[in-house]
């Protein structure tokens, strides 16, 4: 049986999962600048309670983003870190595709539409189908608008919206007759069911592969900039 350990600190939660001997142990803390110092100690301390050392993974699966800059690059280089240290394989994996399988509903075949919120007015989405055994990706991780999203969906609905922008950006996004999934987060026991189908599918990597996914080039604002976008959510 598949032994993997899953994580993803791309927002400001921080989740673990170990998937071992048809069990499951899970950890869940605050993230965001605390996951850098707290990611090995909390991992080391859910391998340690599972009687499972790092040597027995098959392969470390990680949240690759797109999210906040620190906690991607603390995920990529914890997974690094430990896959090189261990011998073993990584396995990216999306943090929205992560949130789309933590609103799955049931096996029944759906789309999903994740949106986080990406700081600065902006959200992270992405469009995925799951047709009852696997998720298909629709619209790959994009940086995007409230109104983008509100005219792209005219034409590419979906039966549930999910993830932290819908609290954020509250009726601004019209999401129509969707489900509506705002607590839906990139937890990691809802990764390990997708780290172990990428395993199926041989899509293990080098360690040296465990890469960010950025869809922001820019992370900082000039002063007037940040002016501009206060003025504007003031109009």
């Amino acid at each position: 049986m598949t032994t993997l350990l899953a994580f993803d600190t791309a927002t400001e939660h921080m989740s673990i999962a170990l998937g071992a001997r048809g069990e499951v142990w899970v950890h869940e803390a605050a993230g965001g600048a605390q996951a850098s110092a707290s990611l090995i100690p909390s991992i080391m301390a859910l391998l340690s309670g599972a009687g499972v050392s790092l040597r027995e993974l098959d392969a470390i699966a990680f949240g690759r983003g797109p999210g906040a800059f620190t906690g991607l690059r603390t995920a990529c280089s914890v997974a690094q870190g430990l896959a090189f240290g261990a011998g073993k394989p990584v396995l990216p994996i999306d943090t929205l595709l992560t949130v789309a399988e933590d609103a799955r509903i049931a096996r029944t075949p759906h789309s999903v539409w994740v949106v986080m919120d990406a700081r600065m007015n902006e959200i992270y989405a992405a469009h995925y189908a799951f047709d009852g055994e696997r998720w298909q990706t629709l619209a790959p991780p994009l940086l995007t608008s409230a109104v983008a999203l509100n005219e792209r969906w005219r034409c590419e609905a979906a039966d549930v919206v999910a993830g932290t922008a819908l609290g954020v950006f509250g009726e601004q996004l019209d999401t129509g007759s969707a489900r509506r999934a705002p607590q839906a987060l990139p937890h990691a026991r809802a990764m390990l069911p997708l780290a172990r189908s990428l395993w199926e599918q041989g899509g293990a990597v080098d360690a040296a592969l465990a890469l960010p996914l950025y869809v922001r080039d820019k992370v900082a604002q000039t002063t007037a900039e940040r002016e501009a976008l206060r003025m504007a959510g003031a109009a």
